[in-house]
């Protein structure tokens, strides 16, 4: 496969974007292996943005011929009061978090057989290196630049914070060298870690990243967040604030009615899509049009009744798009057809948790979740 064809698979949406371009071709064109990885805290059940956009990404850096990781970030999940800061409880529940992601990829278009599955409390055992690295990391940062980092674990910026949470970003850095990671992936909110990790690869001298012998900088790729399905608080948005609207009411497990997790049931689909906030002729913000934009493949079917157009096919998004737009597409016939296609998507999601460890581990996860938040 050539590069050009490669990169074409790394743009493709979900991601919004690349640091850099320009470094990931020159990976590419060392013919070096380029390793990949994406972290997540075990913090809950798992949401669509969580699972089907992120397996999504990680289906299309496969056929880029990228070797894939999803990292089980145990001990970041504890340091921020995850699960009620219950490191035993965290560490019980992390089956689940591989078993959804894993079944997330599958659905996603790729396999999971071929993303390797790596627990933070693993790779931190007896690893001398691993914690020499968080110190040279730390080394080469201010007091003032981790307390701005802090966005990456959810928290505010100038939010008063613990001490442990202050080491996150160092350690979120180090989990990047300590694995020869090129490629690391997460959510725009990822943004500010992965920049450290690029500015510091020069400086550190323990688990330098190399290609051929040579110390080089990671690049870094970040996909869009999805949208929580609520109403934001100002209504119409100011079209100069709309992105920070979107990211700060991205989907959240905390709003659960605003949400849909990977192995929601079908009526439980349609009961939140059905009170989804899905303002008529509004492309520039609307919940539902944003989850059909980054989870569904085209084609993409809408069906009605002949008596308010019949069914229409839509071979692309931004047909689907203008057609809203200019209000020949209802909200009630969109929110009909996005609940239609996840409920179908998300069948051997189900199925997958409905028997044997996969149902175990749910059950350990929501009896987690019920004795951290009840």
């Amino acid at each position: 496969m050539d590069i050009e064809t490669r990169m074409e698979w790394i743009k493709k949406g979900p991601t919004e974007e690349l640091l850099t371009e320009n470094r990931i071709k020159e990976f590419l064109s060392t013919g070096e292996k380029m390793k990949h990885y994406i972290g997540f805290e075990v913090s809950g059940l798992v949401h669509l943005g969580t699972g089907l956009v992120s397996g999504k990404k990680i289906a299309q850096l496969q056929k880029a011929g990228i070797e894939t990781e999803v990292f089980i970030a145990d001990w970041h999940a504890w340091i921020n009061n995850k699960l009620g800061g219950d490191f035993k409880s965290i560490n019980e529940a992390a089956g689940y978090f591989k078993d959804a992601l894993w079944i997330s990829i599958k659905v996603m278009g790729g396999d999971p057989s071929k993303t390797k599955f790596v627990l933070g409390s693993d790779l931190y055992h007896n690893n001398d290196d691993y914690w020499k690295t968080v110190m040279d990391i730390s080394k080469n940062l201010t007091v003032s630049r981790v307390k701005r980092a802090i966005t990456i674990a959810g928290r505010a910026e100038g939010e008063s914070v613990n001490f442990a949470q202050l080491i996150y970003p160092a350690m979120q850095v180090a989990d990047i060298f300590a694995q020869s990671i090129h490629l690391p992936h997460g959510g725009m909110d990822q943004r500010k870690a992965h920049v450290i990790a690029i500015d510091v690869a020069d400086k550190i001298k323990f688990n330098q990243l190399k290609i051929k012998g040579e110390v080089v900088k990671p690049a870094a790729i970040h996909q869009s967040l999805i949208m929580g399905l609520q109403k934001p608080p100002i209504y119409p948005v100011p079209e100069d604030k709309i992105k920070d609207v979107i990211k700060s009411m991205k989907m959240s497990k905390s709003k659960p009615k605003t949400a849909v997790f990977i192995h929601d049931k079908p009526e439980q689909i349609k009961a939140k899509l059905k009170s989804a906030f899905c303002p008529a002729k509004d492309v520039s913000y609307n919940p539902v049009l944003n989850w059909v934009e980054h989870l569904a493949e085209f084609p993409f079917k809408v069906e009605r009744s002949e008596k308010f157009g019949g069914t229409v096919e839509y071979e692309k998004f931004d047909d689907l798009k203008s057609d809203f737009r200019a209000g020949k597409l209802h909200p009630a016939d969109l929110k009909n057809a996005a609940a239609n296609y996840l409920i179908k998507l998300l069948e051997p999601v189900r199925k997958h948790f409905s028997s044997g460890e996969a149902k175990r581990n749910k059950d350990i996860m929501e009896a987690a979740v019920r004795k951290a938040y009840s």
